[in-house]
């Protein structure tokens, strides 16, 4: 596998997770406002709370993929599947740099989580 550029890397994931901090903190914002009296009103801005925190939870995953992606940097062992150990596709880690898994071991985790 060619040498991985890990300290661009490392510059793209922790520019992603601040990106994803600034997310969380203005979805905070977001969630702690008040809501109408209007009962219509308050049912949507419900709603929209609820998209909101999915959102957040999603972002709080990805910081914590960008977290374990830099823990594998600095263990020395980045850019090898956390399944079966082999290289991960040079393409993919710099398309998707917090991929710990290759394709293949991937596609496994899909067919198995779709068949849960």
């Amino acid at each position: 596998m060619p040498e991985l550029p890990l300290d661009e890397l490392r510059q793209k994931l922790l520019a992603k997770k601040s990106e994803l901090g600034s997310r969380l903190d203005r979805i905070s914002l977001n969630l702690q406002r008040g809501f109408d009296a209007d009962s219509k009103e308050m049912a949507k801005q419900l709603e929209d709370s609820e998209v909101v925190d999915a959102l957040g939870n999603e972002a709080r995953a990805e910081i914590l993929k960008i977290g374990a992606a830099l823990a594998r940097i600095d263990e020395g062992n980045f850019g090898l599947c956390t399944q079966c150990g082999e290289a991960i596709d040079a393409n993919r880690v710099m398309a998707y740099p917090y991929a710990d898994e290759c394709i293949e071991c991937a596609k496994d985790a899909e067919r198995r989580n779709a068949h849960a």
